[in-house]
C-alpha cells in the first residue's frame, strides 16, 4: 500500500474499526518499515489520549424533542413554500389565459374610452371646442358659423375709377358666442380707412349665428361675406 492509502486508514486502526486482517497486518508492516507513517500514527496516538482526557458533556435531557420539533418546523415550512409555490404558478397560467384573449379587445375598449372622454369633455364645455366642419349636416355636432341677417348698408368705394364693372371685397368675419362680429379682417379687395369705416358698420347692426360645438355655441366662427359695387360708365 502507498502512504496515502496507509494514512487514510490510521484512524481506524487506533479505533479498532479495522479488524484483525490482511488490511490490518498491512498497516503494521508498513508503519514499522516508513518511518514517515509511523510518526503520523504516534501523533493519532497522542491526540487520541488528550481527547480522552477530556471531560465528555451530556447533552440537555429535551435534546431529542428540540431536534424533533425542529425537523417538524422546517417540514411545515417546505411544504408551505410549496403550496405557495403552487398557487402562484396557478394564479399566473389562469391570468395568462384569460388576459392574452382580451388583450386587443382591452385596447380597443381603452381607445373607445378615450373618445367618449372626449366627448363628455367637450359637452360639459371643460376644454377648447372643436373646430366646427363646414357641411356636418349628417351628425349636426359640429356646426359653422353663417350670417342670419346682414346690414343693409351699401359698401361704396370698391371702385379705384381706372376701370368699370364689379369688384369684389372678401372680409373675414369672426363670430363671438353672442351672434356678433367680433373683428374683421379684409381678405381681397380695397383697404382703407373709408372702406374700413363702413365695415364697421355693416358688422356693428349685423347678426350671424355662432359656431355650434355639439349643440353648444363657441366663439372663433368664420363667416366670409362679400361686397360688390356695380358702377356704370356711360
Amino acid at each position: 500500500m502507498t502512504c496515502a492509502r496507509i494514512r487514510a486508514l490510521l484512524p481506524g486502526y487506533l479505533d479498532g474499526s479495522i479488524p484483525k486482517s490482511a488490511q490490518h497486518a498491512q498497516v503494521v508492516r508498513h508503519a514499522v518499515e516508513c518511518q514517515n507513517c509511523r510518526e503520523e500514527l504516534e501523533r493519532y496516538r497522542k491526540l487520541s489520549y488528550l481527547m480522552s482526557r477530556i471531560d465528555r458533556v451530556s447533552p440537555p435531557p429535551d435534546l431529542a424533542i428540540r431536534i424533533h420539533v425542529a425537523v417538524a418546523q422546517a417540514r411545515e415550512e417546505a411544504g408551505f413554500a410549496n403550496q405557495t409555490r403552487k398557487w402562484r404558478n396557478r394564479a399566473e397560467l389562469v391570468l395568462k389565459n384569460i388576459l392574452e384573449p382580451l388583450a386587443l379587445p382591452v385596447t380597443g375598449g381603452v381607445v373607445v374610452a378615450l373618445v367618449v372622454f372626449s366627448v363628455v369633455i367637450q359637452v360639459l364645455g371643460v376644454t377648447v371646442p372643436l373646430r366646427a366642419i363646414a357641411g356636418d349636416s349628417p351628425t349636426n355636432l359640429l356646426q359653422p358659423a353663417s350670417v342670419e341677417s346682414l346690414a343693409p348698408f351699401p359698401v361704396t368705394g370698391l371702385n379705384d375709377g381706372s376701370t368699370g364693372g364689379a369688384h369684389l371685397l372678401l372680409v373675414d368675419a369672426i363670430v363671438g358666442t353672442d351672434g356678433k362680429a367680433a373683428s374683421y379682417q379684409i381678405l381681397a379687395g380695397p383697404n382703407n380707412e373709408s372702406v374700413r369705416r363702413q365695415l364697421d358698420q355693416v358688422m356693428l347692426f349685423s347678426r350671424f349665428r355662432p359656431e355650434l360645438s355639439f349643440g353648444r355655441p363657441t366663439s372663433g366662427g368664420h363667416v366670409i361675406l362679400s361686397f360688390s359695387e356695380i358702377r356704370v360708365r356711360g
